[in-house]
C-alpha cells in the first residue's frame, strides 16, 4: 500500500548548510498493518509523518502509494486517502457538528450519508452531544484532540497519520481511543502510523514498530519481536544524553 525508498529529508536554517532530519529510509506498509513509530525529540518522528502526507518533499528518495509514485498523485487526491492528524489540530472557525461533517461535504456525500456518518463516529468516540455546537475556543486540549481524530475517522481513510494523539487525553479515554483504532484497522483493512511516546498505550496498539534515532531507522521490527523494557529503557536513556547534549 504505502512504500518508502531509500528517503531523505534535510533543513537548513537561514544562512546555513542543510542538516540531516531523515536519513535512508526505507520502509513498507501493508493493508491491516498498525505502525507505531518511537524516538526522543528531534529523531524524525513528526518530519516522517508529513512526508508520508506530503506536508513535505523529500530531498531524496521515493514514496509510493499503491505502486504509485507520489509525484504522480495530486497532493488533494492522496489527502483525501492519507490522512495526517497533528498534535495540535484546528477547527478553523467551524463548530464540532461543522468540523465532523465538513470533510464529507467536500467528498460531496448526499446530506443524510454524511449525518449517518457523523452519528456513527459521535458514538464510537463517545463525543457528548452538547459539543456540537461548541467552537474550539471552548474546547479543552483533550476535547480538542479528541474531535481532530473523529473528524478524521468519519471519512475512513485507507492510512491514518497520527501524532501524538493522546498526549492531551486521560487514561480512559487514550484506552478506548487504542480500542477504536485498532477495531477500524480490522473492519476496514486500512492502514495506521502513529507516533506516541506512551509504551504501554504502544504495545497495546502496533503490530510493528518503528524506532527513530537522530533521522535514522534503528528498529523495524514486528512488535512480537520487541523486548519492551529494553525499549523503554533505551528511550530514557537517549533522552537523557540529548539532555545532556544541550546543557
Amino acid at each position: 500500500m504505502l512504500r518508502l525508498e531509500s528517503v531523505n529529508f534535510y533543513g537548513q536554517l537561514q544562512h546555513q548548510h542543510q542538516y540531516p532530519i531523515l536519513q535512508d529510509i526505507s520502509l513498507r506498509v501493508s493493508p491491516g498493518d498498525r505502525l507505531s513509530i518511537v524516538g526522543v525529540s528531534g529523531a524524525g518522528k513528526t518530519s516522517l509523518l508529513r512526508l508520508i502526507n506530503r506536508l513535505s518533499e523529500p530531498t531524496s528518495g521515493k514514496i509510493y502509494f499503491k505502486n504509485q509514485e507520489y509525484s504522480q498523485i495530486p497532493v488533494i487526491q492522496l489527502r483525501q486517502q492519507v490522512i495526517l492528524v497533528q498534535q495540535e489540530s484546528k477547527l478553523l472557525g467551524m463548530t464540532v457538528g461543522e468540523a465532523l461533517a465538513y470533510p464529507l461535504i467536500l467528498r460531496g456525500l448526499p446530506k443524510q450519508k454524511i449525518q449517518e456518518k457523523v452519528s456513527y463516529w459521535q458514538e464510537q468516540l463517545q463525543i457528548p452531544e452538547q459539543w456540537l455546537g461548541r467552537t474550539e475556543v471552548q474546547l479543552a486540549a483533550g476535547q480538542r484532540q479528541l474531535i481532530a481524530i473523529t473528524r478524521a475517522l468519519v471519512t475512513e481513510p485507507q492510512i491514518l497519520l497520527l501524532d501524538e494523539p493522546t498526549s492531551a487525553l486521560d487514561s480512559p479515554t487514550s484506552t478506548h481511543l487504542i480500542s477504536i483504532l485498532t477495531h477500524l484497522n480490522q473492519a476496514h483493512s486500512s492502514a495506521i502510523l502513529m507516533v506516541n511516546r506512551q509504551i504501554d498505550l504502544v504495545q497495546e496498539f502496533c503490530t510493528h514498530l518503528l524506532h527513530l534515532q537522530k533521522g535514522q531507522l534503528v528498529a523495524n521490527r514486528p512488535a512480537a519481536e520487541i523486548d519492551w523494557d529494553q525499549l523503554a529503557t533505551s528511550l530514557t536513556q537517549a533522552k537523557t544524553q540529548a539532555l545532556g547534549e544541550w546543557i
